[in-house]
């Protein structure tokens, strides 16, 4: 069962006291304790509403299989967004006064930043739920990432696109991962012949994008490039762009799915048709395991809510940390988890066979071009093809040639 509480206070501990705490970083329990530190309010609160929701699910539908005897606890913890101070402050807690086995979240690179150092001297598995920038798991032997890098989407995108459109301008959030998609693309674009006229950075909260599309407008460009986070600050994007002239002016809008949230379609309205993505997930792909993921997530939380990647990356997460729980009959060590972390695969994942690779603990998945489209009344993103399989990060393989 989940428990939701407030912060306690800050316990200004040292490294040293976390791993007086953590010992050898086993602990044998019946009630393992997973520690979740995301966003639950502001703009981005869908960030850990749907990865909790999708955990508590997975562990519902598969609590048989634990071995006898063995629970799961959920301790949520808001870190009210990009917080990095907040977000270590809760994780030191929840180590050292909750003595969680695992972590999980990180809504915002700055956040999973601060928090892996705690991970690596208390020996706390973290699994990475959202965090995008590529240099999340650079940062601890202990991190594992469930959710994508932002290269992942962009750098295929890029290829795409220069086929296709003769100029582009990038406009992407003002932080890790709006820099790694605005790189990735730019690299892929225009190694395939495409030619960069502009570029914007924004504040990566924003919801008043006019100024900075009104550049894009004079620009002239065949095609606009756009990370933003995933949530409100996606459809005041997309009302601006809409608003501002762009589509009508036949500037062709593309990006990370980001952009077009599954869960947010429905506050947009048609002025999204017709925007073309590439990700690693969208609620409506007809993949038999995303078809049944999709049934059992409205028949426990309603026909009106709608699965999305924070709901992915949470069910995923849950099964690898089934298997930790599983192989290790209910005790838990750190160093063995992320044994187990660093070979997990699945072939079913309702995104499509997902494996982390065991030397950047990366999620290892399949990339899909989408566009939205009108079906039945109601915006949905379309899977049109596999536009990459199997995709490492592009910028950890590049960093090895």
């Amino acid at each position: 069962m989940t428990r939701i509480k407030a912060p306690g206070l800050f316990f200004a501990l040292a490294f040293a006291g976390l791993a007086m705490f953590s010992g050898s970083g086993a602990v044998s329990a019946q009630t393992i304790k997973i520690g979740v530190v995301s966003t639950f309010s502001g703009p981005a609160a869908n960030f850990g509403e749907y990865s909790v929701k999708a955990m508590q699910l997975y562990e519902k539908l598969h609590a048989s299989e634990l071995p006898a005897g063995v629970k799961i606890e959920l301790l949520v913890r808001d870190d009210g967004g990009p917080n990095p101070d907040k977000a270590k402050q809760l994780a030191q807690e929840l180590i050292v006064r909750d003595k969680v086995q695992i972590l999980a979240g990180a809504g915002f690179t700055p956040n999973a930043m601060a928090i892996a150092p705690l991970a690596t001297q208390a020996k706390t598995p973290f699994l990475i739920l959202n965090a995008g920038a590529s240099v999340v798991t650079t940062k601890s032997p202990y991190i594992a990432r469930f959710s994508f890098t932002m290269a992942q989407s962009a750098a295929p995108l890029g290829s795409w696109a220069a086929k296709k459109y003769k100029t582009a301008f990038t406009l992407v959030a003002d932080y890790g991962p709006g820099v790694d998609s605005e790189t990735a693309f730019t690299s892929a674009y225009s190694a395939s012949g495409g030619t960069i006229v502009g570029s914007v950075r924004v504040p990566p909260m924003t919801l008043e994008y006019a100024p900075f599309l009104q550049r894009v407008k004079d620009a002239k460009p065949d095609v606009l490039m756009v990370f933003v986070p995933a949530g409100k600050t996606a459809t005041g994007l997309m009302k601006g762009f809409v608003d501002l002239g762009l589509k009508d002016a036949g500037i062709k809008l593309v990006g990370p799915g980001d952009i077009v949230p599954d869960e947010e379609l429905a506050n947009m309205d048609d002025g999204a048709i017709g925007v073309t993505t590439v990700y690693h997930y969208s609620a409506w792909a007809d993949r038999p395991a995303n078809k049944a993921f999709v049934e059992a997530w409205q028949k426990e939380y309603g026909t009106s809510t709608q699965t999305n990647t924070f709901a992915v990356s949470g069910w995923d997460a849950m099964d690898a940390i089934f298997q930790i729980i599983k192989a290790g009959n209910g005790v838990v060590d750190g160093d063995k988890a992320m044994e187990v972390l660093k070979s997990y695969k699945d072939a079913n994942s309702p995104r499509g066979a997902i494996s982390i690779d065991p030397e950047t603990r990366d999620i290892v998945q399949n990339e899909y071009l989408r566009e939205v489209r009108k079906v039945d009344g109601k915006l949905e993103n379309i899977e049109l093809e596999t536009i990459a399989t199997a995709l490492k990060d592009p910028v950890k393989d590049q960093m090895k040639k």
